[in-house]
């Protein structure tokens, strides 16, 4: 079993920083992709950010240039910094990775999630 714990939620004023980060825990033999989705009030989760195990990223066109996603391997993390954050930006924010476990076998894991609220 993997368990994805998430951190670094919170309060912020628009313009402000918040750094969110995903630690994957378990019988983890390999981690490939990772990512961060975010699900609005009345909204679909959508793709915010990922990154493969390589270090390629993609990022939602909403928040290029002011989201950097990143991965240290050695600690199973995934980070999302966050930077001019705006209102819009406020949701409820999820880790995703999709990883091989110690059996060989790949499955796609989700944390349970951390509030990002933007205040205006």
């Amino acid at each position: 079993q993997v368990q994805l714990v998430e951190s670094g939620g919170g309060l912020v004023q628009a313009g402000g920083s918040l750094r969110l980060s995903c630690a994957a825990s378990g019988s983890i033999f390999s981690i490939n992709a990772m990512g961060w989705y975010r699900q609005a009030p009345g909204k679909q989760r959508e793709l915010v950010a990922a990154i493969t195990s390589g270090g390629s990223t993609n990022y939602a066109d909403s928040v290029k240039g002011r989201f950097t996603i990143s991965r240290d391997n050695a600690k199973n993390t995934v980070y999302l910094q966050m930077n001019s954050l705006n209102p819009e930006d406020t949701a409820v924010y999820y880790c995703n990775a999709d990883v091989t476990s110690r059996r060989y076998l790949t499955y796609d894991y989700w944390g349970q999630g951390t509030q990002v609220t933007v205040s205006s």
